[in-house]
């Protein structure tokens, strides 16, 4: 077994960014670190460390090895598990000197710690119970965050966002196994633990809430590398030169000719930090005589629209609209789509819908106000995802899966009476998987997997 799961040893780590700086952070975590630091600290005061018993700040020196100077030095210590990893834990905030660093590091490991594994300290304070394996993985997904979106995601998961309501399904499917095995105990006695309806009832709520959380997972996933936006409308619009106007080259071709995209082409583009990969799409045809290529293009045209997080519904307003936008506009539009008129640069302007986007890919109109409306729409697609930052939504797909899947398979166990022994198996299947999700139940590889990601000091 690695060294990593050794909760034992005293560990330590450089906690600061790479590089200099007005401080550095040299982080301590283990039973043995009050002995270790009476050797490497020296009180302004004389505090004896051995004695402080609550979380404290104490100004001193640090002893360095090879090193004639002291150089000044705060010590942040918590003595006892009210630490982040449940164990005495202490931080020496000195100058950010990488080689003064380097020495404390030399220093701390001379007397007797040793240095640390990448995500060792969060991957204490899983096993000490401070949070799941949906948070620790949180905690990596904030220090990795690459913009305000992705903080705000990993910081909903670490305040509990997906590990709560987790929680609290496996807590009803706990109680539910007890009864199911309380009346396999008793199954000669005329008791009724839970009723066939109540308990049909409770399988059909869990497996719901299931099958909720592993769609976020999967549309987590296919947002991972950006939200897809997808250009629709009828031919001849102006969608491939919008694209070519967003995108800011030329990507797809433009003619005057309808249907002269026949496939759907895609650019990847970065408005103000939110990736996106846009598509343009051809153009929509009703004619009931498209054949060959024709039919091919607009199957693919209509999957591009289901796949996509958020659709630019395009109309030329130069002309009125046809029989299909009309349909369109007023049936029930998608959660995400957003209304442009084209060719606003032309003298005949028509005032189709109220509430479009005028644009000019010619001269520009409109472009910024449209990538705004990008912008906000990207914020409110991601809330609508849920709390939950990739690598858990990676790393959970299948258990959620197969936890539904069982379920599902218990309710079909009560409709076709075949006895609750079975009823139960499905159950703890279930249990099993959900444990995998929050680290109820975890093996040395899911740990390697989880935490040998973050960085050294984390």
């Amino acid at each position: 077994m690695s060294r990593l799961y050794h909760p034992d040893d005293t560990i330590v780590a450089v906690a600061s960014p790479p590089g200099g700086a007005y401080r550095g952070v040299v982080r301590l975590s283990g039973p043995g670190i009050v002995t270790l630091l009476r050797e490497v600290f020296d009180s302004h005061e004389g505090t004896q460390i051995d004695q402080v018993r609550c979380a404290s700040v104490i100004p001193g020196y640090l002893r360095l090895r090879q090193w004639d100077a002291e150089p000044p030095c705060d010590l942040y210590l918590w003595p006892s598990t009210s630490s982040y990893t449940r164990q005495p834990t202490a931080e020496l905030h000195t100058v950010g000197t990488p080689a003064l660093l380097e020495a404390a590091l030399e220093t701390v490991c001379g007397a007797g710690a040793r240095l640390a594994e990448p995500g060792e300290f969060t991957m204490r304070a899983f096993l000490a119970g401070r949070l799941d394996l949906t948070q620790a993985e949180a905690v990596m997904a904030v220090i990795d965050a690459g913009g305000t979106e992705q903080l705000d995601t990993a910081l909903q998961q670490l305040a509990g966002g997906l590990m709560l309501p987790l929680s609290e399904l496996r807590e009803n499917l706990l109680n539910l196994l007890a009864h199911l095995e309380a009346g396999l105990d008793f199954v000669e006695e005329d008791i009724e633990f839970i009723g066939v309806a109540e308990l049909e009832s409770q399988l059909k709520s869990s497996a719901d809430r299931i099958q909720e959380t592993l769609l976020q997972m999967e549309s987590r996933l296919q947002t991972a590398e950006g939200i897809r936006v997808v250009l629709v409308g009828a031919p001849n619009v102006g969608k491939s030169s919008l694209f070519n106007a967003i995108a800011g080259k030329t990507a797809a071709i433009v003619s005057g000719a309808p249907g002269t995209t026949r496939d759907y082409i895609t650019c990847r583009v970065d408005i103000d930090g939110v990736a996106c990969e846009l598509v343009d799409t051809a153009g929509v045809e009703m004619s009931s005589l498209v054949r060959g290529t024709g039919a091919a293009a607009q199957q693919v045209t209509s999957q591009q629209r289901r796949q996509a997080n958020l659709q630019i519904f395009c109309m030329d307003s130069t002309r009125p609209l046809n029989a299909w936008e009309r349909r369109e506009l007023s049936s029930q539009s998608p959660e995400s789509r957003l209304l442009v008129l084209t060719k606003c640069d032309c003298s005949s302007v028509l005032r189709l819908a109220e509430d479009a986007i005028h644009t000019s890919s010619r001269t520009g109109l409109g472009l910024q106000e449209l990538l705004l409306a990008i912008y906000r729409s990207a914020f409110l697609i991601d809330e609508s995802l849920g709390n939950v930052v990739t690598t858990t939504a990676a790393r959970c797909h299948q258990s959620l899966t197969t936890a539904g899947e069982s379920l599902n398979r218990a309710i079909l166990e009560v409709q076709g009476a075949t006895g609750d022994e079975l009823v139960a198996t499905e159950v703890r299947v279930a249990l099993d998987e959900l444990g995998k999700v929050v680290g109820a139940v975890y093996t040395d590889d899911v740990l390697d997997r989880v935490f040998s990601r973050f960085c050294i000091g984390k």
